[in-house]
């Protein structure tokens, strides 16, 4: 039926050690809202002031909903790969591998967006050096290596190290989060109408949708959530390094966007209740740092960009980890350059080395090229998210196209919840990919349309030497058999 050793017998495996805290480490650890929030504030006092947090609870709502649908996809399919995976089989093996390959240009330049922040914004804060070209560019790439090391070595040790640093995490914000609440209310320093406030921006048309190619104050709110809740989905990108993945998976990537949700907007709301002046604050380079020492003062304020190091250490780790399992899926299906030496198991380390080396690689080479730019910040984060928008209304659009024709899930299932919340989160990533028509987000655009034209001219190379028979995938009964053999083995 197919020459894809996806689930074909020999087909090197990866060993099954995970469990749920590991998943929901993975999960929260992508989207690790200390180093989202920490990156992106101070862009939305600038665009939508104050007021724009509101947006968050919004935008929570509607990636907890793509988390459903993607959790439902990742019980029926579990395998390596996601959305690649996914598409290929409720689609086609076109659709599939052109949507693998828009999530390895997403998992290129996000985790350069992440690790950029350390460099750009909190190592100069912390030790007080001002911020270069260069140095920015040396830092990222030091932490880029050591995050591809940890991976290199051992799937167990990297995951270990992240389970401390999203638990630090946990702590660390809850716990400065109770603080400024407390502290502000006895300093009498918290002002809730401030959550309200619109300065910088004028009240004039704060709730306009926009023109053509200009988003409204509101509008371009949004983006502080959605920026931030994505890469929950990475739990299923080690789907075959899991235990009991069919339900395991699922519930912790649910359960991370939820209580990542929650926590991000109590920690929002405690931080904006204490900003004094949000015209003056917006210039700052680390806002959320500025006002936490201001109240905490300046030990408790170090300690916060120490956290957010190691928040944004766990994310980029767990993105690392996450790309080269994609480069390994795809390579493992004779679907990616070089697959022949990218689809090998180290015998020793029993990781995907080579793609691991590969993956590093790459990333080095965007950051050379983005580092360069005057706003390589916001070009990056910009770029980390219009991407992850684009893959999941590809993979929401497909299942709600081809639903009916998939088997009964053994695992999570939506039930009669499934067409409500396919709507809704289609409508929610509607209205999140129309704020990309903003003229502010055209380097972006570019970014994505050259990685793309690249991936369209490998797959022109692929039809043309496979034919379109050649690039077909096993089918879900297929699947259910090898899922059986694996649990009777």
């Amino acid at each position: 039926m197919t020459d894809s050793p996806s689930i074909a017998e020999g087909a090197a495996p990866l060993r099954r050690e995970l469990g749920w805290y590991a998943s929901f480490a993975i999960a929260f650890g992508f989207v690790s809202i200390a180093t989202g929030i920490f990156t992106t504030y101070g862009s939305i006092l600038a665009s939508s002031g104050p007021r724009g947090i509101w947006a968050w609870p919004i935008a929570a709502t509607g990636q907890a909903l793509v988390a459903l649908v993607l959790g439902a996809l990742a019980a029926r399919i579990p395998l390596t790969g996601y959305a690649y995976q996914w598409v290929s089989r409720i689609a086609s093996p076109i659709w599939g591998w052109l949507m693998g390959w828009t999530s390895f240009t997403f998992l290129v330049v996000v985790v350069s967006a992440v690790d950029y922040t350390i460099a750009a914004t909190i190592f100069p804060e912390l030790f007080g050096y001002s911020p270069t070209a260069a140095n920015c560019w040396a830092v990222t790439a030091v932490v880029m290596l050591l995050q591809a090391i940890l991976v290199s070595l051992s799937t167990k040790i990297a995951n270990r190290t992240n389970q401390v640093a999203v638990s630090v995490q946990i702590v660390g914000m809850i716990g400065i989060t109770v603080l400024l609440f407390i502290v502000g209310a006895i300093a009498g320093q918290l002002d809730f109408s401030t959550l309200f406030s619109t300065a910088p921006v004028e009240e004039s048309g704060y709730w306009s949708f926009g023109g053509p190619t200009e988003a409204g104050p509101f509008p371009m709110a949004f983006l502080l959530g959605a920026f931030t809740i994505v890469g929950f989905e990475s739990a299923a990108n080690l789907t075959e390094e899991t235990r009991n993945p069919e339900t395991t998976i699922p519930r912790a990537m649910v359960q991370a966007v939820i209580s990542l949700g929650v926590l991000g907007f109590l920690f929002l709301v405690a931080v904006t209740a204490l900003v004094e002046n949000s015209a003056e604050l917006a210039e700052s380079a680390t806002p959320i740092a500025t006002v936490i020492t201001s109240v905490l003062g300046p030990v408790v304020g170090r300690v916060l960009l120490v956290l957010v190091v190691i928040s944004i250490f766990s994310c980029g780790l767990v993105i690392t980890m996450s790309g080269t399992r994609l480069i390994w899926a795809m390579s493992r299906d004779k679907r990616f350059p070089a697959w022949q030496l990218l689809s090998k198991i180290s015998p020793k380390l029993d990781t995907p080395l080579s793609a691991t080396v590969f993956y590093f690689i790459v990333t080095q080479s965007l950051l050379a090229i983005f580092a360069g730019s005057d706003d390589a910040l916001f070009v990056l984060f910009s770029a980390a998210t219009l991407l992850p928008a684009l893959i999941y209304a590809g993979t929401v659009l497909m299942y709600a196209i081809k639903r009916r024709s998939l088997p009964k899930s053994r695992g999570f299932d939506l039930g009669r919840f499934e067409v409500p919340v396919l709507i809704l989160a289609g409508v929610w990533l509607v209205y999140e990919l129309l704020i990309f028509r903003d003229a502010s987000f055209a380097k972006p655009w570019i970014y994505v349309g050259i990685m793309v034209g690249i991936g369209l001219v490998y797959l022109g190379y692929l039809l043309m030497t496979r034919g379109k028979s050649g690039l077909t995938m096993p089918n879900m009964a297929d699947i259910d058999r090898t899922l059986d053999q694996e649990t009777n083995s």
